[in-house]
């Protein structure tokens, strides 16, 4: 399989499991409360908290796209740097405040989703094929 698609796809999946994440926790009616309160854990929910957090979550939709257009050392790069940082993101997250047994469920999905991402980049060999 072309590594750009499947990268891309790896990028949707990821992203799809964050959001339904999110949806399964409007459902639970502690998580539910505490939103409501303003808060995520132990951290109130502020505009700068939102702005960080819609950050964090546009990298796994914008990788979708540029893992279909960059050139391959740009999405080399920029995959193994992402897959990285948001894996550490949501091994961190489980230790901020009392996770669900849902939000453990979809987060180990997201940290090998992420270490998939990870592996692909770091395994991808640009090989250009020579005619003579």
């Amino acid at each position: 399989m072309d590594k750009k698609v499947l990268l891309s796809t790896l990028w949707i999946f990821l992203t799809m499991n964050f959001i339904f994440c999110d949806v399964f926790t409007l459902m639970y009616s502690e998580d539910l409360k505490n939103l409501l309160d303003g808060k995520v854990g132990d951290m109130q929910i502020t505009q700068e908290f939102l702005l960080g957090y819609a950050f964090m979550m546009e990298i796994p939709m914008l990788m979708v796209l540029l893992s279909r257009l960059l050139n391959y050392k740009s999405n080399r790069i920029l995959n193994l740097i992402f897959g990285v940082l948001l894996a550490i993101t949501q091994l961190w997250s489980l230790t901020v405040g009392n996770s669900t047994l849902h939000y453990w469920f979809f987060s180990m999905i997201e940290i090998a989703t992420c270490i998939g991402i990870v592996w692909t980049a770091w395994n991808w060999k640009n090989v250009e094929i020579v005619i003579e």
